[in-house]
């Protein structure tokens, strides 16, 4: 992972500390992101979050199941903050972090009985290197175990765009410190590697509204960032109904 990246995530974690938005400032796309994780997560299980930033994800996982949950992440400065609130909220060893590198988790083979990523994968520079981290999440897992990652991809964004341009809308597009997997690379790995997945398109619905239908009934300049109503309207739709192709952030979801 290159300086400038981490340079980036050390900033918001100064920035924004115990704060969702140290990771993203969007709560809603957030929020399904830790609804659709869930659901791979059990009683008793011991998780491992690779990326946890703030740990403000790790936290949501401890509310919803009665588990044991560590979470790694890059940035010193995301820890920092990951611990503070664990010390002040004065929770005990179910939740624990330590700075790690997607790359290099160092933990045992067969160690996890889930793992997963949020939007970390995309940090990696290149796919070579998006490859070593995958295969490090499945190599920590259980055999039997699931690995859930959580991120964003390229397809549904070239979608979107498209949607986009048909009503002259900015096109969107990535980060300069994000990758987006493409999901034919992706397919190819886990096939030749030998294991069973699906992709889970959790958040379609929202981002067919949030970044498409909204801009053609409400103005930008009203509702800046991430505060336009209709989001919320959108969100709440999606917890009923998905589809269609047009989430930015999906889940492959590996059986080991």
């Amino acid at each position: 992972m290159t300086d400038f990246i981490k340079k980036a995530w050390d900033n918001s974690a100064e920035k924004h500390k115990e704060s969702h938005w140290a990771s993203w400032g969007d709560e809603y796309a957030i929020s399904l992101e830790v609804e659709n994780i869930s659901k791979y997560i059990k009683e008793g299980d011991n998780v491992l979050d690779v990326g946890c930033a703030n740990g403000y994800s790790s936290f949501e996982q401890l509310k919803k199941n009665k588990i044991k949950i560590h979470g790694i992440d890059f940035s010193e400065k995301m820890i920092e903050y990951a611990k503070e609130r664990k010390k002040k909220n004065k929770i005990g060893e179910e939740i624990t972090f330590s700075v790690g590198d997607v790359r290099h988790l160092n933990f045992d083979d067969n160690f996890f009985d889930i793992s997963y990523t949020t939007r970390v994968i995309i940090n990696l520079p290149n796919w070579e290197e998006q490859v070593t981290g995958i295969m490090e999440c499945i190599r920590v897992t259980k055999k039997g175990g699931i690995i859930v990652l959580s991120e964003a991809f390229w397809e549904p964004l070239v979608l979107l765009n498209s949607l986009r341009t048909l009503k002259n809308l900015v096109p969107l597009v990535e980060h300069d410190f994000n990758r987006y997997l493409k999901k034919q690379k992706l397919e190819e790995l886990l096939i030749n590697a030998g294991l069973r997945y699906e992709i889970i398109d959790f958040s379609s619905i929202y981002y067919l509204g949030s970044r498409f239908l909204r801009e053609l009934v409400t103005k930008a300049d009203d509702y800046p960032g991430y505060t336009n109503p209709l989001n919320e309207i959108f969100y709440r739709i999606e917890k009923d109904y998905s589809g269609g192709g047009f989430g930015i952030q999906q889940a492959c979801i590996i059986y080991k």
